[in-house]
Formats: C-alpha cells, structure tokens, sequence
C-alpha cells in the first residue's frame, strides 16, 4: 500500500498545487459573529493554547531555510513528500513559541524561538507549508508540551540531511515556564520501529493534548493516535484506516490531525484526509479513553485542522479548506451545537491553523497558518460572542 503522505501538516495541499504558494486567493472574512485581529505578524502559527495564568500561547512553525545563513553551513534539506523531485525542504532554526495578548492590547512576545522549521526554500513557495512547532498543549501548571513536525521517514533524522536539531522532528517537548525545553517523547520512533497502520513508514506529529499522566498526539504521517507516558514511553490507541469512497470513486487516507479530550472523557479525533480532498469526507471520530476503535461522532467535513470544546460541551471544528480541491482555499469554523445542530461561526479563513476556547468564553483561532511572513503574516483572530 502506497501512504499519501503529508509535508508537515499539509504537503498534500501544496503537492496538489493547492494556493500556489504565495500567489494565493485571499479570501474575504465572512462572520455571523463579530471577530477582531488581536495579533499579526506571526510566522506560520498553527495550534495555540491557554495556560492557567491565563495567557494564550501560539505554535509557529517558522519558515524553514528560505536562504539565510544556518548553523553549520547548511543547507540541510530533504526531500518534499507529495512533491516530485528535485523538490525539497530545507532545515532552519526559524521556529517558535509565543505568548499573546488575549486583548490585543500588548505585541507578541517570544518564550522560546530557534526552535526546528521545515519549508521549501525557494521558488514562489518559498517558505510556504513550513513544519516545526505546530501544536501546543498545557498540563496544570506543569508547563506546555508542544509537537515538532516531521512529514516523512524518521530515517531523515540524521545531522546530515536535518542539521544539528534533526533530532528534535517528530518529538513532543515540554517547555517550563522559563522557556526551558527538553524532549519528552519521540512519537516518530513509534512509527517507526511499529508502523500502526502499515504500509510506507511516515510520520507527522501534529495535534497534541497534554492530559494527566500522558500526552496523546495524532500523527497525521502515521493514520494513528499515539500515547506518551510521563517517562516518554510510547504506545498506539488507535487507528485511522484508509477508506474507500463511492463519490467519486476513490481511496483516500484519514490523516488525523487533531485531538482533544471531550467532557465524557474520551478522546476526538478530526481529519484532514489525503488527497483529492473530497468535500464532506471528513470526520470527527472519539476514540475510548484507553485507546480502540475510531467511532465517527461527526462527518460530512473537509479538511480539518483543530477542535476545541467550550464549557457548555459544543464542539468547534476548524477546517483549514471547505471547498476540496484547488482552486478553494477558503476555510471555515464550525460549531457542533450539543444538540447535533451546526452553526457556521466564520467563513471566509486563509489556512488557519488552530482554535481554542478561552476562560473568558471567546473563541480565538490562527489564521493565514501555512504562509511565510512575507505573503502578510499570520494573525490572531478573537471571537468574544461565538
């Protein structure tokens, strides 16, 4: 079996010429409830979290090595998954974590940066698609635990072909408080040495929750939901398999993304899917707390990047395209009302990345998430009155 796999979170996006790079449609916001930017100028920012003193912390993925100096010379490059040869992403110290200000009121401000980043680095995508930071979960006041990318075989990991941080792709770190970090897990050495789903060794770390005793993390490279103790020893809950579509008729890969914690206690799980992103083949499954069987809790999805619970037990899902396939990149959040219902919160979104219920009740989410710098930044959006 031949896996689709995933550049970071959406080399099947950029494989599939998905935006064009930096030439892509911006598309007008679309809001039945009132949003404002209350940060900008972020550098591909992804999954954001709010710690328990409030503050709201933002995974930016960088913008690889899109022709600075690196450390060592460089460049340190592999090559680009759903992308044909000579096609590459190049290694730089480009990441971060950043500390928001949920009002709006103060700038951005790094807590840890030169963290890994992976992107192509040159042409007009340069910097697009960017894998490093791209998720980050809180544990009490234990810290932040935040997911490195990786979008391939973990046999890439090795100082000559990733540099001096190829170590860290693949890997859940905790960050103190201070800024330290040090690695916890290494989720890609799960699919490596047991390759859950089968078929080509591939893998993307890309959502993580931080709960007691263990971080689960879906990798999107991998079709698997992966658990890491607290002394980093891994283990598989569960897996996505491929699925078999009548219209049209295709195989396509779930690529899950994304997972949280429900108010029963179970784990939700939402996918991305592989390519050609069949609009409304994505599903929203919960999986058992100990790990099982996907049951779909929701479908009729496209493209799912996050999900987040708020405190009446609505479930926000997050879909980085609704369109399907190129040329519609706009994406969308949606609400799953308690009662099955949907409502379309905002519409309208370019690439986001990431959504999160505050404790003030508003509902923030990243946008223009898989963009470099260049092409405007990536914000911050705050919805108070979801």
């Amino acid at each position: 079996m031949s896996r689709v796999r995933v550049v970071m979170l959406v080399g099947g996006l950029v494989g599939l010429g998905l935006a064009g790079g930096r030439s892509a449609p911006v598309a007008p916001l679309q809001a039945s409830a009132h949003f404002e930017v209350i940060a900008s100028g972020l550098d591909n920012p992804r999954g954001l979290a709010f710690s328990p003193d409030g503050g709201l912390y933002v995974a930016e993925a960088g913008h690889g090595d899109v022709g600075e100096p690196v450390p060592d010379g460089g460049p340190y490059c592999k090559p680009a998954a759903d992308a044909p040869p000579p096609a590459v992403v190049c290694w730089a110290p480009t990441g971060a974590i950043t500390r928001v200000d949920p009002s709006g009121a103060a700038a951005p401000v790094h807590l840890v940066s030169g963290l890994p980043s992976l992107a192509p680095p040159a042409g007009p995508r340069a910097g697009f698609g960017a894998g490093g930071p791209v998720d980050i979960s809180f544990l009490g006041r234990g810290g932040a635990y935040v997911v490195i990318g990786l979008g391939g075989d973990p046999a890439f990991r090795n100082p000559a072909t990733l540099g001096p941080q190829a170590h860290l792709f693949g890997t859940v770190l905790h960050v103190a408080a201070s800024g330290r970090w040090q690695v916890v897990a290494d989720i890609a050495g799960q699919e490596s040495t047991e390759n859950p789903a089968g078929g080509t060794i591939d893998s993307n770390p890309y959502g993580i929750a931080a709960l007691p005793g263990r971080r689960v993390v879906a990798d999107a490279g991998g079709n698997s939901l992966i658990e890491a103790a607290a002394n980093g020893l891994t283990q598989t809950l569960a897996v996505f398999p491929n699925r078999a579509l009548t219209a049209p008729p295709v195989t396509i890969q779930a690529v899950p993304t994304t997972v949280t914690e429900g108010p029963d206690g179970w784990l939700y799980v939402g996918q991305l899917t592989g390519g050609p992103f069949v609009v409304g083949a994505a599903n929203v499954y919960r999986v058992p707390p100990e790990g099982g069987t996907p049951q779909v809790y929701a479908g009729g999805f496209t493209g799912i990047v996050d999900l987040a619970f708020d405190g009446a037990g609505n479930l926000y899902v997050l879909e980085i395209i609704a369109g399907g396939a190129p040329p519609s990149p706009p994406g969308r959040l949606i609400r799953v009302n308690t009662d099955g219902t949907r409502t379309t919160i905002l519409g309208g979104l370019t690439f986001p990345g990431g959504v999160a219920v505050g404790p003030d009740g508003a509902v923030y989410l990243t946008n223009f998430g898989i963009f470099p710098t260049s092409a405007g930044g990536g914000q911050v959006l705050k919805i108070a009155e979801p």
